[in-house]
């Protein structure tokens, strides 16, 4: 198994792998506070993003009940809003964490958020046992995320990109924290797939200087700051050259459509689809599922429903 759930949680990034080791890692968490079921009819128009999910009950939903790792890939409320309902509500045994020096998310909107999500981070990045804390570089290696207990490369498949040591230390001094944002490529069963976090122009110069065969023509993209035109310079695009991008929620006013149309690439967004699953299982590529069938239908008039995924197959890529 090499499945991936990309989440639609209003404006904010989760997802879930479901690896063959039987592992399940979390990267980022948002509406986990909600009572929003995964089941919840919806209606209308592609405006999905006003029919989020809760991360917490989707994750129950498809029988998860041990997180295996838990990726927080930079300090914003948008990326740990429910934290500490996650770790309430599963065992916890890995949490990776940037050492960040982030004193407060002063930036939040603490009417939306819960300051204690904010609180209990600080609390838990602070561990000695349960989880365990790793705060990871780029080209770090270890048993079970890329290389197995006898130390052969592969294992959970998870490659960190970014951030390296000087970029964590320089958004330190200038509080520029998406600067040492996790980037994290994902090799599953030949096929590569990228989680991008909110990682800007200096991320993206760095892994171009040394990672960029690691990086070039990728099946999927996780954009970058969920889409945003913030996400630093799009030279990259030029050299990863997705076979299909996903965007989180943002307005659109501040998405960058543009980008990714000039270079005739394929991207599929949380408010037009919902949630967006891929199965890296298929023989012939990874199968995309989404949960609004309007949008799938629409988008494919052959698209069929999977009682595995609770979704509709749109394409394989």
């Amino acid at each position: 198994m090499g499945v991936v759930h990309f989440l639609n949680v209003n404006e904010g990034d989760c997802t879930l792998i479901q690896h063959a080791s039987g592992h399940n890692t979390v990267i980022d968490i948002s509406n986990g506070s909600s009572v929003v079921s995964i089941f919840e009819s919806v209606s209308g128009n592609h405006r999905q993003k006003d029919y989020p999910v809760n991360p917490v009950q989707y994750l129950k939903d498809f029988g998860v009940d041990t997180i295996f790792r838990f990726i927080l890939t930079h300090p914003d409320m948008d990326h740990m809003d429910g934290m500490s309902s996650l770790f309430d509500g599963f065992s916890v045994l890995n949490f990776w964490d940037t050492k960040n020096t982030k004193a407060t998310d002063s930036n939040s909107d603490w009417g939306r958020y819960d300051k204690r999500d904010w609180d209990f981070y600080q609390k838990i990045r602070k561990s000695k046992e349960s989880p365990k804390v790793l705060n990871l570089l780029s080209g770090s290696k270890g048993a079970y995320y890329n290389e197995t207990e006898d130390g052969k490369s592969g294992a959970d498949g998870l490659y960190i990109l970014a951030p390296t040591q000087d970029l964590v230390d320089e958004a330190n001094e200038t509080k520029e924290y998406n600067d040492c944002s996790y980037v994290i490529l994902y090799r599953v069963n030949g096929k590569k797939i990228i989680f991008s976090g909110d990682s800007a122009e200096k991320t993206w110069d760095y892994i171009l200087e040394n990672h960029k065969d690691d990086v070039s023509d990728a099946d999927v993209l996780i954009a970058p700051h969920h889409g945003r035109k913030t996400g630093g310079n799009r030279d990259y695009l030029d050299v990863l050259k997705p076979k299909l991008t996903l965007f989180g929620n943002a307005k659109s006013q501040y998405l960058d459509y543009n980008a990714w149309n000039n270079r005739g690439l394929e991207h599929i967004t949380n408010n037009q689809a919902n949630c967006i699953i891929l199965d890296a299982d298929s023989e012939n590529g990874i199968d995309v599922y989404v949960t609004y069938e309007t949008f799938a239908k629409k988008r494919n008039p052959n698209s069929f429903y999977s009682t595995k995924y609770k979704a509709w197959h749109l394409m394989t890529i």
